[in-house]
């Protein structure tokens, strides 16, 4: 009897002295969450061999547990940093569900090891899509993608217990599961804000080409710093391309003429999408394989989004209520910041490495090193039906 008062006691203790060490290393016990072991996500990457992208902080690799589960560990790797997004992240998404968002499974906090262990998205990172010689989306799961997306981020700014800013949406932050649906991640930079606040101040993170103007100018920031690089994000979805890349051939340019100008695309794609011409900003490989009044809505959308005045800019719940056609897009004026970094007799745009310092494509995160392949990258009219293939019913 007082043996078994004695080992109750000593594991009362060890429990309370445990939670206490969480508490001090400012962890919190977190529902649906397993914890890793460093030497079983060791077994499961086979020695962190297969790498299927850089994302924030650290780099992901595909693994397999023992129980034949197929997942992605992403191992915080930045020197004398990374333990304070770590913990963000498992704080903030640890109990978070949504078919939107990616689903953090596990954790592993030994040492000085930091791993975070999700599930595995096989179709990879959209920005895989957005390369000249990548495979081609149908506009069908691009639509798809942009309310799924949409939904996501809505989900965390409107929906969460604690308003969550994800501050660097961008398509290597936008996974494709199986089935191509989008999933939200990377919350590596994420910052929670309470009910009772309206605004944070964040230090300027994110990656150049979607961080909104008022970030950039170093004042507070809300959730619709999140809309203007959602918006940027949209661009790229609908062209099928870079916001920043080499600008297009024209007349007067030989074809076999190389440059090293970079071109920035919004400021060109917004005044067309203003003119009604998207035939110019729709992805060329689509074809005119694609439902013009959702690539219109798509579109305007975007040019709402990236707004230089964030109270002009919708709201992500009012996003995904324009994009299902719930509520009127009306026509968007041009975002004026954007028109200003245009110089020169039309929309030719800035070079990146001008004084404008307007943007470089951000390092590859999540899964953007990932191979994807397609049965024609060139051409996305094929014979075989799927999600790869440019082949919709246009209503």
């Amino acid at each position: 009897m007082v043996l078994g008062v004695v080992v109750v006691t000593l594991v009362v203790l060890i429990k309370r002295r445990r939670l206490k060490k969480e508490k001090d290393n400012g962890f919190v016990p977190i529902l649906n969450l397993k914890v890793f072991s460093y030497k079983e996500l060791q077994l499961a990457t086979r020695g962190f061999s297969e790498k299927v992208g850089h994302g924030g902080f650290g780099t992901v690799f595909k693994g397999e547990l023992s129980d034949s589960t197929v997942v992605a560990v992403k191992r915080l790797e930045r020197p004398g940093g990374g333990e304070k997004e770590f913990r963000a992240e498992v704080s903030t998404i640890g109990n978070i569900q949504h078919v939107n968002l990616m689903r953090l499974r596990g954790f592993c906090s030994e040492n000085a090891h930091r791993l975070l262990v999700y599930e595995y998205m096989p179709n990879g990172a959209l920005s895989a899509y957005l390369r000249k010689d990548g495979p081609c989306l149908s506009w069908d799961v691009r639509f798809s993608v942009a309310i799924g997306t949409a939904k996501g981020i809505a989900y965390l700014h409107e929906e969460c217990r604690s308003c969550i800013i994800h501050c660097d949406i961008k398509p290597e932050n936008i996974l494709l599961d199986g089935d191509f649906t989008a999933k939200v991640s990377d919350f590596g930079l994420a910052k929670l804000i309470g009910r009772d606040f309206s605004r944070v101040l964040a230090t300027m993170r994110g990656t150049w080409g979607y961080v909104a103007p008022e970030w950039i100018s170093g004042v507070e920031i809300t959730t619709k710093a999140d809309v203007y690089s959602y918006g940027m994000t949209l661009l790229e979805l609908v062209s099928g391309r870079r916001n920043v890349e080499a600008p297009p051939l024209s007349g007067d340019r030989k074809s076999g003429c190389e440059t090293e100008e970079k071109w920035f695309f919004p400021p060109w794609a917004a005044q067309l999408i203003i003119e009604d011409n998207m035939a110019a900003v729709v992805d060329k490989k689509l074809g005119n394989v694609y439902n013009i009044e959702e690539a219109k809505r798509v579109a305007m959308v975007a040019v709402w989004c990236i707004q230089d005045d964030e109270a002009m800019r919708p709201t992500m719940g009012m996003v995904v209520k324009m994009l299902e056609g719930l509520v009127e897009v009306a026509l968007p004026p041009p975002p004026k910041l954007l028109q200003a970094l245009v110089s020169g007799e039309s929309f030719h745009g800035v070079k990146a490495d001008s004084s404008n310092a307007v943007s470089t494509v951000g390092s590859s995160s999540g899964y953007d090193n990932m191979e994807v392949s397609a049965a024609d990258s060139e051409s996305c009219i094929g014979d075989v039906f799927s999600p790869l293939d440019c082949i919709v019913n246009v209503r």
